[in-house]
């Protein structure tokens, strides 16, 4: 995988190439960026997609101990890295806690059009049973170490208060292994982790919400209709607060609609792509 050297350390990615648009896609919390794959397949023969491997749980490389990995921090690490591949005129799209939303009238000068899926939002921080565990683990000495053993055990995978709840189908295992493998094995990654998990509060995500009140782009909130890790209300409500926001529904989709339906949610982003061209100048 190509890589770039941040403030914060070394960041893999993976980019298609080609002169076309660019679209870059951000991955949530303990996912790396394999888990697009099916909507970079999707997208490759028209755009140029780049998928950052974000420092929140599954990269391969610690970060530099003195790192900012809160929340926001790390949406300033994928502002650096637009700006370090002079990638201009974005379609910024995010999943899960992909921290996208974030640069929203902070960092967003790249962002040609937003695209917010599934993800943490408004008041629902911490976001389902699955988030309610993990932060509540976090605030304990050795929590996270303990409830991450789990991934270890295909039967607590599949259960709805893990990644069982995030897809409507079953997620391979061999894709829980590759992404908590980091996790597991190395304990710089799982102080990446933690200070993510320890950062984050309702606040970033209600501030968030009132900055993109303020962005005058093109937007479009598509949301699993079957998700009830992040409801669907709260996807209409993004919508809404965005003054060129549309929404959508993935059907047959939970959180992770880029695995659930990934052909749904690229017809969309297409659609939405092509009826808001970018003035390019």
């Amino acid at each position: 995988m190509p890589e770039v050297e941040l403030r914060a350390g070394i960041i893999d990615y993976t980019d298609t190439g080609g002169g076309g648009e660019v679209v870059v896609l951000a991955h949530g919390l303990g996912f790396d960026e394999s888990v697009w794959d099916p909507v970079v397949e999707e997208l490759r023969d028209e755009y140029r997609v780049v998928v950052p491997v974000l420092p929140i749980g599954s990269h391969r490389r610690p970060m530099r101990p003195d790192a900012d990995l809160s929340a926001s921090g790390v949406a300033l690490v994928l502002a650096e890295f637009l700006e370090r591949l002079d990638l201009r005129d974005v379609t910024l799209v995010q999943n899960d806690a992909g921290t996208a939303q974030l640069l929203v009238g902070v960092r967003d000068e790249r962002v040609g059009r937003l695209v917010l899926t599934s993800c943490e939002a408004l008041e629902n921080y911490p976001p389902g049973v699955q988030g309610k565990l993990l932060k509540g683990a976090a605030s304990v000495p050795g929590g996270l170490f303990l409830l991450l053993q789990s991934f270890r055990v295909p039967f607590l995978v599949r259960m709805q208060s893990s990644l069982g709840g995030m897809a409507k189908r079953p997620i391979p295992y061999a894709s829980v292994r590759r992404w908590y493998r980091p996790l597991l094995t190395n304990r710089e990654i799982r102080r990446d982790f933690a200070k993510f998990c320890r950062s984050a509060a309702p606040s970033t995500y209600l501030d968030a919400a009132a900055n993109l009140r303020k962005f005058d782009r093109p937007a479009l909130v598509a949301w699993g209709a079957e998700d009830r890790m992040m409801p669907p209300a709260t996807g209409r409500r993004l919508a809404a607060l965005l003054p060129r926001g549309r929404y959508t529904q993935i059907p047959d989709a939970r959180t992770l609609v880029q695995l659930d339906n990934p052909v749904a949610l690229t017809a969309e982003l297409r659609r939405f792509m092509k009826e808001n061209p970018l003035n390019r100048t």
